[in-house]
């Protein structure tokens, strides 16, 4: 999404206006990987934009203001980024948390996921190099970024077909990737588990991808939905960038943040 620094700065000044209005309690969630991170082509080399991790610790330590994490990525997989531990972190899109332990396979879930993770390593060998597998404890992910486009596309397209003649699974595409859930989840799910966990008055969700149209859905007419880049969504506003997602939230913790002491001790 492109437009001048008029727009940009229009856009976050909407979105922090919309957010500063919202009663409290209030739960701000976010997904990670192209809202608090740029996407880069392998996941391992995303890192949080400058001062939002500071900015994310400020506004979860606000009197009725929790602060949560979203994503599709495993805990494992966001471990990397060393969010605060006043900020709540989901993974698996909600099906992990970080301080809880997961309830184990059962052998029918044990036996889908070793078809899937099946399906997911032909997939990979058929897209070529660059392509990967990402294996989560109730899921597997196939990447495609890297590898040649027209090579990806189809391997996507065929592992798609592959998995619709099992039962009992979720399968989930997004921006180059395709996961296969032996156990059923998705945002819109995570995301109502948090509200109904800490009952907030008004709900803000911010995502890029097409996974984050469930939680988008779930979203009542008082709460603020926010998608980050182009592409159609139900979401309430729009913000262009991840860049933008940092200024937004650097507005955010000037004006909604008490004063406090050294917050690098909140830090993990």
């Amino acid at each position: 999404m492109t437009g001048s620094r008029e727009d940009r700065s229009h856009d976050v000044a909407r979105v922090v206006q919309a957010i500063t209005g919202l009663p409290r309690p209030l739960l701000l969630v976010f997904d990670c990987d192209g809202v608090l991170a740029p996407l880069t082509d392998h996941a391992d080399d995303s890192v949080l934009l400058a001062g939002v991790s500071d900015d994310l610790t400020r506004l979860s330590l606000v009197d009725d203001v929790t602060v949560a994490i979203l994503s599709g990525r495993s805990l494992e997989g966001l471990a990397q980024f060393h969010f605060g531990d006043s900020i709540v972190v989901a993974g698996s899109y909600g099906g992990e948390r970080r301080g809880a332990e997961i309830d184990a396979l059962g052998s029918d879930e044990e036996r889908l996921l070793a078809e899937l993770d099946s399906i997911a390593v032909e997939a990979v060998g058929a897209a070529g190099p660059g392509a990967w597998v990402e294996r989560k404890p109730t899921s597997v992910v196939i990447h495609v970024r890297e590898a040649e486009p027209a090579l990806g596309a189809a391997a996507i397209a065929a592992a798609r077909t592959r998995q619709a003649r099992l039962h009992g699974h979720e399968c989930h595409e997004g921006s180059n990737v395709l996961e296969l859930m032996a156990r059923p989840a998705d945002k819109g799910r995570g995301l109502t588990a948090l509200r109904s966990e800490f009952r907030p008055v008004a709900t803000v969700y911010v995502g890029d991808d097409v996974p984050d149209e469930d939680a988008f859905a779930v979203l009542d007419v008082g709460d603020v939905s926010i998608k980050v880049g182009a592409g159609s969504t139900v979401a309430t506003h729009r913000l262009p960038d991840a860049g933008a997602v940092a200024d937004a939230l650097r507005r955010l913790a000037a004006g909604l943040a008490a004063p406090s002491g050294d917050i690098r001790s909140e830090q993990r």
